[in-house]
């Protein structure tokens, strides 16, 4: 292994930066460097913005969950409808943000990793969309319990590589898809799907997802004349939790509220340390190893968090808890059967919190949940679980 190098761009505090063997900093630099060049580039955001509309069917409405405020009493509860977007997630935001940009690059072949299973998705469906082979790292454990994902990803033309080695989920097809990119950087653009990774990846994951709150704070102003009194997020990686974050950050009056799975509380329970390329908070055993997690929700079975988060924590700008599988699983069925929406096991730990905490604030309080994917893809294990 090559010595380590250290890039000083892409911190947030202590968090953040860029720890990755020589290798690999020639790529991940050059990523930063054109991302830099285009994300304020007049004609590639009219692409983008293009894509979004077009295609993803952005903006996506920000729903009062009426039936549900009212049983539960309370702060009103909003729902931001990332579940509606093409391909039933936020993924789809940053997937072709960076798609765009690889093309633009040059890159002829697209790798990526997945865990839940909708980046894979939203990547092979980018992919298909400017027309570059994709490859998608998926853990063999996640690649059984989204077996639906899986085969969507090859509808759309992916090659889905399942990951036996360690536990078999999403830490493992990350460490492959590095391996991918350090063998065939010169055309291959690693397309990360959540706000963690060495630089540029957590900067260039917020800046695409950003359009969340972009779009949310614009709407709950015409909808209620003010700002929300919390805005509430799972948070695994993180991606869709700094996307619905990112334009209320500098609101001081606004809660910005991470839920995260009790099995895998990353910012609760994690240590600053580096892990996979960047330094964030890590679940370590007492050897200093990646400790096990098993969320119910493989979106967020993962050791680590986003390198702002973990900021968001140190500072007390952004508020972690954690909700367990079973409160999860109660949200699922309880959004489904009260408001006739079924969301993804990850958003269901959003909702499980958002339900707690609107029974603590008045009725002129208001709550932005990001329901930041739909439940498709946990119909068939939500049903084995509750058999």
């Amino acid at each position: 292994m090559s010595r380590e190098s250290v890039v000083e761009q892409g911190y947030f505090g202590e968090f953040g930066g860029s720890f990755v063997p020589d290798e690999l900093k020639r790529p991940l630099d050059k990523i930063g460097s054109e991302f830099h060049k285009y994300k304020d580039d007049p004609k590639f955001l009219e692409e983008y913005r293009y894509y979004l509309k077009e295609y993803v069917g952005r903006e996506n409405p920000l729903t009062l969950a009426k039936n549900l405020t009212d049983k539960i009493g309370g702060a009103k509860i909003y729902l931001k409808r990332e579940d509606l977007n093409h391909t039933g997630a936020h993924k789809i935001n940053n997937a072709l943000g960076q798609i765009l940009l690889a093309k633009r690059m040059g890159k002829k072949r697209i790798i990526a990793e997945t865990g839940a299973g909708q980046h894979g998705v939203a990547t092979a469906t980018a992919s298909a969309m400017v027309g570059l082979p994709c490859t998608i790292y998926m853990g063999k454990v996640d690649t059984e319990r989204q077996a639906l994902n899986v085969f969507r990803m090859e509808l759309l033309g992916a090659e889905v590589v399942a990951v036996n080695k360690g536990r078999g989920r999403l830490k493992e097809a990350v460490d492959e898809a590095f391996a991918d990119l350090v063998a065939n950087q010169e055309d291959t653009f690693y397309l990360i799907g959540s706000a963690v990774g060495p630089y540029p990846y957590p900067e260039m994951v917020k800046y695409f997802q950003s359009v969340i709150s972009e779009e949310s704070k614009k709407q709950i102003l015409e909808k209620e004349g003010k700002l929300p009194t919390a805005i509430v997020a799972c948070a695994g990686g993180g991606s869709n939790a700094i996307g619905a974050f990112a334009n209320y950050i500098d609101d001081k009056e606004v809660r910005l509220i991470g839920v995260e799975p009790a099995e895998a509380p990353s910012i609760s329970q994690g240590i600053p340390a580096v892990f996979q390329g960047y330094r964030s908070l890590t679940l370590l055993d007492e050897n200093g190893d990646p400790k096990p997690t098993n969320s119910i929700a493989a979106g967020l079975d993962y050791q680590g968090v986003g390198p702002e988060h973990s900021y968001l924590n140190s500072t007390g700008r952004g508020e972690y808890v954690t909700a367990t599988g079973q409160e999860a699983l109660q949200a699922f069925q309880d959004l489904s059967k009260i408001e006739g929406i079924i969301p993804a096991l990850e958003s269901s730990h959003a909702v499980a919190h958002a339900m707690k905490l609107a029974t603590e604030l008045a009725e002129d309080d208001v709550i932005i949940v990001n329901l930041s994917g739909r439940g498709d893809k946990d119909v068939n294990q939500v049903y084995d679980m509750l058999k």
